[in-house]
């Protein structure tokens, strides 16, 4: 595909989904999935202060790998040290695991919000982590139908973050930890599978868009 009505022209291939999704599961398995594995088999395993110990040295070793080795570090993983830093730090301080797990379901309403004001900015979020998910050209990233779409998706994003903040709290409040643990993963994982496929599918619609606009 060539996009024209720019100093740039683009020759660019949307890959197909399996090969999406085989690009940024592992990063998805990293940033998200792993350190709550990890912080359950080690609170199994060590007690509450190693699953601390333990999810914040799987996070950190996975950045000083890549700076290392000198790669990117994904936006997933630098959101996901953020987080879980401040979590085991304020965890530490109190001894509880209900505070260690309430803290980032009080960020993700902050992701949210954040998703929400960066539509209006002409910054949507969603737009960084894709470009950390999909390699992407600049040329079609700049497109406005590309950054419509993109500003579309962050609304989306926000809304599912939204009602992750309420099934979290809900779960943290009225369930047992190692309850909250493994529901409360299914849930996210689940919901955040529906909105990646509704993103795929939105940002096949834009490209054909874009296609028929070039042509």
């Amino acid at each position: 595909m060539r996009l024209e009505g720019t100093r740039h022209a683009v020759a660019f291939e949307l890959p197909r989904i399996p090969a999406l999704l085989w690009h940024a599961m592992p990063k998805f398995l990293e940033g998200v999935i792993a350190p709550v594995a990890v912080f359950y088999v080690a609170l199994v395993a060590l007690g509450f202060d190693g699953a601390l110990i333990a999810a914040v040295a799987w996070v950190y070793t996975g950045i000083v790998w890549r700076l290392v080795r000198r790669s990117p570090v994904p936006g997933t993983l630098m959101l996901a040290a953020s987080g879980v830093t401040v979590r085991a730090v304020l965890a530490a301080a109190t001894g509880s695991p209900v505070v260690y797990f309430l803290q980032p379901t009080l960020g993700t309403l902050v992701v949210a919000g954040a998703f929400l004001i960066s539509v209006p900015l002409r910054r949507p979020l969603i737009q960084k982590l894709a470009a950390d998910m999909v390699p992407l050209p600049e040329a079609f990233m700049a497109h406005a139908l590309v950054r419509r779409f993109f500003m579309r998706i962050t609304l989306l994003w926000a809304l599912v973050f939204l009602i992750n903040t309420a099934v979290s709290l809900w779960l943290l409040l009225s369930q047992s930890i190692e309850f909250y643990l493994w529901v409360r993963t299914g849930a996210v994982t689940g919901m955040g599978a529906v909105a990646i496929g509704i993103s795929i599918l939105g940002f096949k619609r834009c490209l054909r868009q874009v296609r028929a606009a070039a042509a």
